[in-house]
């Protein structure tokens, strides 16, 4: 279960486009978000579904993706506490471009877009805001297409890895962090197949760059996983 609600004016203050509102402004959002308690791996909004508002991520994390019809994932990002996600719908009135499903247990607060429209006459700095919420999104989806277009699942796998262990902890075996709870899940990070991320995993350990226990990540030597990443590049 997820733990008990936080306080949903802390939480829409901690959110990048409502950080300069007052308290009267705030007051008025938290009356009208409504929370949202959803399972792991809980569906919030299909790609192509109209858009009814955004959401604020109160606890737990959102994973958004795109699907092919064949069913394979490209996951955009994961959300955590603090985050707003779909603002671009609600700014621009189209349909929900990508599809949201819950990483873990997550509460959220959900503010439609009428409510939304309502903050914005009154405060237009919060429109400046999802601009540049929105441009930092762009900025990393371009990477994504770049990294899709331009390199190998290899150097892919290991950039990935090497995010895990920049955020991971020092051990005597050296930086251990937590992998994704399957290969598939984590191909769907990477932009490809399970079976291509098992066989480079394994080449890269058979290296000795890394160790795979269960799903923890062991890096021995960080500055040797990240010159290999280089050479690859």
């Amino acid at each position: 279960m997820p733990p008990s609600k936080p306080n949903a004016i802390d939480t829409l203050r901690r959110v990048a486009i409502f950080a300069d509102l007052s308290e009267a402004e705030l007051q008025f959002l938290a009356e009208r978000a409504v929370s949202r308690d959803y399972k792991a791996g809980e569906q919030i909004f299909a790609e192509g579904e109209p858009c009814a508002g955004l959401f604020v991520v109160e606890t737990g994390a959102v994973k958004i993706f795109k699907s092919s019809t064949s069913g394979r994932e490209q996951v955009l990002s994961v959300e955590g506490p603090g985050s707003s996600v779909a603002e671009l719908p609600v700014f621009d009135g189209g349909n929900y471009p990508a599809s949201t499903m819950t990483a873990q247990a997550t509460r959220l607060l959900f503010v439609s877009k009428q409510d939304f429209y309502s903050l914005c006459l009154v405060h237009p700095k919060v429109a400046l805001k999802v601009l540049k919420v929105v441009g930092a999104r762009l900025r990393k989806l371009v990477g994504i297409i770049e990294e899709l277009s331009f390199t190998t699942v290899r150097s892919r796998l290991i950039s990935f890895l090497v995010r895990l262990a920049h955020d991971g902890n020092k051990t005597p075996r050296g930086i251990e962090a937590n992998l994704p709870a399957s290969n598939q899940e984590l191909a769907s990070h990477i932009g490809t197949v399970r079976e291509l991320v098992s066989r480079n995993l394994s080449r890269l350990q058979a290296e000795g760059l890394i160790t795979v226990e269960g799903k923890t990540l062991i890096v021995p030597d960080l500055s040797r996983l990240r010159d290999e990443l280089e050479a690859g590049e």
